[in-house]
């Protein structure tokens, strides 16, 4: 039996109802919530409440943006790139493939001295610890003393996960790229013989990593034990339980590794290599004068294109040497404050305009 159709039986579009049946009906519950009759509130933007924002922001941020900037030229920092290539360097005799290892000199003045601790750093530039396979080129469970994956380790390591049939310990692209540059200060005084700087070695890494994230695995045993079954990386020359001499610095839980393996978020990057610690304070860190950086040589950049530095830097209350929080905070503070300036201008012309032709109508 046909029917006829009519649009009125539709309910919000959708298809007609049979006769006799319930009508059901899309419309929303009659809440303060759904029909949008919660109470609300919106600004009245005036001139009264606007140009004393503006006024405020520039007056605080300034101030906070001079402070900040001061603070960090107050930092000392210098800053060796010992790349070597410019022939003139001392360390260009090092790009020759044969040349292994290599050890090159590099001399230096510092101009003022370096007061409290001072943080040596090796930098890296060109280098892309961002990208998306090298980052995931690792196996955090074996890096946490985990012990089936220390002989199965994960499959996101390849192709650094297996060498000579053997398990790599520790896996994946990132370990295999260690930094192993190794870098000894010297100052170069009156006497016959420059005095070595001592560089602390422990200290460097975050406190989570060395407790938290890296450990090795369990075991009563010798640290090379506990290791049994397994390989070194490709490229290093010793196995990991060979990185130091001090048990508490040794293994996955080397403070050296543990800061390569926080990856860099940028291809221009340094990490924390040594600190130097204030002995006196009646006497500075490190004194003006001349200094000789002696280097083993054995990290290559040149393939692609990289340089390496290394870098002396004091810190604040702030960290380290950043004049951009600064000035970013200056450049706000100005454009609000001339922004202020600008409208405080227009409305006192157009408020003095509109009142005249209030006047004369």
């Amino acid at each position: 039996m046909a029917m006829n159709y009519n649009a009125k039986d539709e309910v919000d579009g959708g298809p007609p109802c049979a006769p006799g049946g319930t009508v059901k009906s899309r419309r929303p519950d009659n809440t303060a919530f759904k029909q949008q009759r919660l109470p609300a509130w919106q600004p009245i933007l005036t001139a009264g409440t606007v140009l004393p924002t503006f006024f405020i922001i520039g007056l605080i941020f300034i101030p906070i943006g001079i402070g900040i900037f001061v603070t960090s030229n107050n930092i000392r920092e210098i800053e060796i790139d010992y790349t070597g290539t410019d022939p003139s360097s001392p360390c260009n005799k090092c790009l020759s493939p044969n040349a292994t290892p290599c050890i090159c000199t590099i001399n230096f003045t510092l101009e003022q001295s370096f007061e409290g601790n001072v943080f040596m750093y090796y930098g890296l530039s060109n280098f892309y610890q961002n990208h998306r396979r090298y980052v995931k080129s690792r196996d955090d469970s074996q890096l946490n003393g985990d012990s089936s994956a220390l002989l199965n380790p994960s499959k996101e390591c390849e192709p650094y996960r297996r060498n000579e049939d053997k398990p790599i310990a520790p896996c994946g692209a990132i370990a295999n790229s260690m930094f192993n540059d190794t870098l000894e200060l010297f100052l170069v005084g009156n006497e016959s013989y420059p005095t070595p700087i001592p560089l602390k070695k422990k200290g460097i890494a975050w406190w989570t990593d060395k407790n938290v994230k890296f450990r090795n695995p369990p075991g009563g045993e010798s640290l090379k034990e506990r290791f049994k079954g397994t390989t070194k990386p490709v490229n290093w020359v010793k196995p990991v339980y060979m990185l130091d001499s001090e048990p508490d610095n040794n293994g996955f839980i080397n403070e050296d590794f543990i800061v390569w393996m926080r990856t860099a978020a940028l291809p221009t990057f340094r990490k924390l290599y040594r600190l130097i610690e204030r002995k006196s304070d009646l006497h500075p860190t490190l004194p003006a004068g001349r200094y000789y950086l002696n280097i083993t040589y054995n990290y290559p950049v040149h393939s692609f294109d990289g340089r390496k530095r290394m870098i002396l830097s004091t810190i604040s209350w702030m960290g380290g040497k950043n004049p951009f929080l600064g000035i970013a905070y200056i450049a706000i503070g100005s454009i609000s404050f001339l922004l202020g300036v600008v409208l405080l201008v227009i409305n006192h012309k157009y408020r003095n305009s509109s009142n005249t032709a209030d006047i004369t109508i």
